[in-house]
């Protein structure tokens, strides 16, 4: 993993990025990889969020990984803050290398740089692998989660 660079995505990684969120059944149906538009979009609001943080992870320079990670200060738990991990998705190829143990490593190591208490995440029910893999890492499966689409 010496090899393994996490950092800032860049308008140059969004077909990379894009492709990845597509690259299963649910991304299938709700991503646009020939649309980059509304993803450079976002991108730029994002990138002038200090609380927001979109990252890929690059192995021999190229995109096998990305991430959100928001930031969210809060009133609860005595005023911690939290963080939220957001959108992970691991290259086809890579998945199985460990790669995403340490990108979500990163993260949690990120949170604590950034004064989080506590670090969430969602997972769709669908995603049991998913699930398996985060509570592997120490997370917990404590809440339940509702979407509302508007």
């Amino acid at each position: 993993m010496g090899d393994l660079e996490i950092r800032a995505a860049e308008a140059d990684d969004l077909p990379a990025v894009v492709g990845m969120l597509a690259d299963d059944p649910l991304g299938a149906a709700r991503e646009s990889p020939d649309d980059l538009a509304p993803y450079l979009s976002a991108l730029e609001r994002l990138s002038a969020d200090p609380n927001q943080h979109v990252v890929v992870a690059v192995r021999e320079s190229r995109v096998v990984g990305t991430l959100q990670l928001t930031i969210i200060p809060g009133l609860s738990r005595r005023g911690a803050t939290r963080s939220v991990i957001e959108g992970v998705r691991i290259h086809a190829d890579e998945r199985g290398s460990g790669l995403g143990s340490r990108f979500i490593e990163w993260a949690i190591e990120e949170s604590r740089r950034q004064g989080c208490r506590l670090v969430q995440l969602t997972s769709d029910s669908s995603r049991t692998d998913a699930h398996r893999f985060y509570e592997r890492l120490g997370f917990t499966a404590s809440h339940v989660g509702f979407k509302l689409e508007i």
